[in-house]
């Protein structure tokens, strides 16, 4: 069977596994920016959180994805989801946590100091000068730890077919178990296109959500 015959013939299975693909990735990268965003805004409050909240996020980002996910499946065995996609998103959330976190915090931080005295001298609470000033400010650094983390964990998230979590991971697994090339190749370029294509629908999000004033600057 060639190249062509074999997208021919299975290509509802690769859309399938593609779209599984995506919505594991979004579902674990939109937790951590639920999770992330806010622990950056307190670490840019409290300064002395910084240092081990960020120290801790890089432990976990060191830790080989592989053994991260073994790690998993003892806790989630407890609840009867040992395996399958709950591990494979917690694991990828953990490891989504660092760009995010650091990302907010490192963009708040370096908001210019003038232009949060300006909020105080007109009467903005740190609330509102969080909300109107700061956080506009930072979408463009805060999405770039986002996009970081969608890109990293599309690869990262290939594994987690070892411990049934679905997704392109399952292709490339049963290309090496079948020894074929062709199979292998497909699942390896069907990863890249769709961080590829991620990556540029995040750009393009970024744009739209970053304040003209800055994206003249």
């Amino acid at each position: 069977m060639n190249l062509f015959d074999y997208l021919s013939a299975n290509w509802p299975e690769l859309l399938q596994l593609t779209l599984q693909h995506a919505w594991l990735v979004s579902l674990a990268v939109g937790c951590a920016i639920i999770a992330g965003v806010p622990l950056g805004v307190l670490m840019s409050r409290w300064e002395w959180l910084a240092a081990p909240l960020l120290g801790i996020a890089t432990v976990i980002l060191t830790l080989p994805s592989i053994a991260l996910f073994g790690l998993m499946i003892p806790v989630f065995s407890r609840f009867g989801e040992g395996i399958g996609a709950v591990p494979a998103i917690t694991a990828v959330f953990l490891y989504s946590l660092l760009p995010i976190m650091r990302n907010t915090y490192l963009a708040l931080h370096n908001v210019e100091a003038s232009i949060k005295e300006a909020g105080i001298g007109i009467g903005m609470t740190r609330w509102q000068r969080l909300r109107l000033v700061e956080l506009p400010l930072a979408v463009p650094v805060i999405l770039g730890g986002v996009r970081t983390a969608v890109v990293m964990n599309i690869g990262v998230m290939t594994i987690a077919a070892v411990i049934g979590a679905g997704g392109l991971g399952t292709l490339i697994l049963r290309a090496i178990s079948q020894s074929s090339m062709m199979k292998l190749l497909v699942g390896a370029v069907l990863v890249s296109i769709l961080a590829i294509v991620a990556d540029l629908l995040l750009q393009l999000l970024q744009r739209v959500l970053t304040p003209k004033g800055v994206q003249e600057t």
